[in-house]
């Protein structure tokens, strides 16, 4: 799956959990920017734990492969 497939699958996961149904659907620009920026603040919020996990886990080598993106989830 391209990158920004994979990021824009993820960004609807997330805006999923925070009960923003249809997101994909959604003209961004009818949402609030609090509504876009929580999307976006959580999206960064799993990135950087995963990051800080795999490298206290020695596993620098996921960070830098795209690849890995579908681990973020």
């Amino acid at each position: 799956m391209e990158n920004k497939a994979v990021l824009n699958q993820f960004k609807t996961e997330v805006a999923n959990e925070l009960g923003i149904n249809n997101y994909e659907q959604i003209d961004k620009g009818q949402l609030t920017s609090r509504q876009n920026g929580y999307v976006g603040g959580n999206m960064t919020r799993k990135m950087v734990a995963f990051a800080e996990q795999a490298i206290a886990q020695g596993q620098t080598a996921a960070i830098n492969n795209a690849a890995q993106t579908e681990q973020i989830r």
